[in-house]
């Protein structure tokens, strides 16, 4: 399974190269996400760019990245996911749960607009505390 993890300031995207992500591929894509949040890392991008489809393992895999984020106080993104994967989210329910958007730039946009969301309530502790 390759993947590559490219960490920014406040947030960390994974880019699986697969073309499929299902039973054989998800579950390294998934403890990838667990040690990454065991590393203070509490938003994650998953870019699917590279994948063309998922089956429910899959899918098990974002819902596991999308509780560790939300249990950290953050946000898990999907974006650039083919038109089947976003069937499936669709067929599965999920659309109103998972973040997912077109681009990997809205993906970044919404980890922002969250951040400072959450630092205009006071929910993130700043530089000066």
């Amino acid at each position: 399974m390759k993947f590559t993890i490219d960490k920014h300031e406040r947030y960390v995207v994974i880019t699986p190269h697969e073309a499929v992500l299902d039973g054989v591929t998800a579950p390294k894509i998934k403890s990838e996400f667990v040690l990454l949040n065991t590393d203070g890392q509490r938003n994650i991008v998953l870019d699917l760019s590279q994948v063309k489809d998922a089956d429910t393992s899959g899918l098990r895999c974002a819902l596991t990245a999308h509780r560790l984020c939300h249990a950290a106080g953050g946000v898990f993104v999907i974006c650039c996911a083919s038109k089947k994967i976003m069937q499936l989210i669709e067929l599965s329910n999920l659309k109103d749960v998972l973040h997912v958007v077109p681009s990997s730039d809205e993906a970044e946009d919404l980890i922002f607009m969250e951040e400072l969301e959450k630092e205009f309530r006071g929910q993130v502790a700043t530089d000066e505390e």
